[in-house]
């Protein structure tokens, strides 16, 4: 029995596990991309594959209510970035509705969350600050992770 989801897998880099047994890795989009430029990559290539299990929006999750003991929430983070750049392939970019978006986000991982599930929300603040998405859900964190200048990552709920 699957009892763990990520409705925005991408390319599953958040994972020690990526192909863990009791996890249902979702995404939007299944691609292969291979990018060139003048990275700092030997050959000036950088490759990347996004294969979920199933296709998903994580604004309307195809699971019933109560579906799962635990839901990883690490939406795209980015409004700013280049439509073929390496960031936008790695990370996905949020529209421009980007607020409703994640509202119902976290709206569907709730749902989908069993009573007593955990939800663990990842978020890179480099161009939004994580209080401005906290905001955008009625739950309140119970920790996270105060980043400092340069390291922008934190987790909370």
């Amino acid at each position: 029995m699957k009892t763990i989801l990520d409705p925005c897998c991408g390319s599953r880099m958040f994972w020690f596990d990526p192909v863990n047994p009791h996890a249902v890795f979702g995404d939007v989009r299944s691609e292969s991309i291979v990018v060139t430029d003048r990275s700092h990559v030997q050959d000036g290539t950088r490759a990347l594959t996004i294969e979920p299990d199933t296709l998903m929006d994580f604004r309307a999750l195809p699971h019933p209510d109560g579906s799962f003991k635990l839901v990883v929430f690490d939406p795209p983070h980015l409004v700013r970035a280049g439509p073929r750049s390496w960031l936008a392939a790695k990370y996905g970019k949020l529209g421009p509705d980007w607020r409703e978006d994640i509202r119902r986000g976290f709206s569907e991982c709730f749902r989908v969350l069993e009573d007593h599930g955990v939800l663990i929300f990842k978020w890179n603040e480099t161009q939004i600050k994580v209080g401005e998405i906290l905001a955008l859900t009625d739950r309140t964190a119970l920790f996270g992770h105060k980043s400092g200048k340069r390291a922008r990552t934190g987790s909370a709920l």
